[in-house]
């Protein structure tokens, strides 16, 4: 899946989001804009290789934050009403804010920071390297226009070139 693609597929969720809330759809708006976030993280976490996206050491973040969303949109949804003026509550709070509370922000935080304990197992020094490495090689293969050309990196700096005034 290449860039543009998934670029586009995230402006239109977020015009479908736009157009739901203009709509005053606020159940599907809640769904797309989940969707929204999924993708974003989802596009920043994919890293480059050989022109297809890959997801990798991410896939269990991306889909682990998918089902949490999925379960905490569904669970406000079915529990929240705004004609109710009594909940039932849990642990001091009613059951669509517990779940809101849980699944939205608790249990991703929670994902996040496991994520980050582990990481070292995912993302050990030899595959940084690596992917520093390819990085490395792949800036050497092209030109960019402010960097110095090769000659310049070679010698130390650019040459001195003298400007006559006619």
């Amino acid at each position: 899946m290449s860039r543009n693609t998934i670029m586009i597929a995230i402006g239109a969720l977020c015009l479908a989001a736009l157009i739901t809330a203009a709509l005053g759809l606020y159940r599907p708006f809640s769904y797309l804009a989940a969707g929204v976030i999924l993708a974003v993280v989802a596009s920043a976490a994919t890293e480059q290789n050989d022109s297809e996206l890959s997801l990798e050491p991410y896939t269990g973040i991306v889909a682990g934050l998918g089902v949490l969303f999925l379960i905490g949109l569904t669970g406000i949804w079915l529990t929240w009403d705004p004609t109710v003026t009594e909940y039932e509550y849990v642990l001091g709070l009613p059951i669509p804010t517990l779940i809101y509370f849980a699944f939205i922000w608790f249990l991703p935080l929670g994902v996040a920071i496991y994520y980050s304990l582990i990481f070292d197992r995912i993302g050990s020094e030899e595959i940084v390297e690596e992917i520093v490495r390819d990085a490395r090689r792949k800036q050497e293969e092209r030109t960019y226009p402010l960097a110095p050309d090769r000659a310049d990196r070679e010698t130390g700096g650019p040459d001195l070139v003298e400007v006559s005034d006619e």
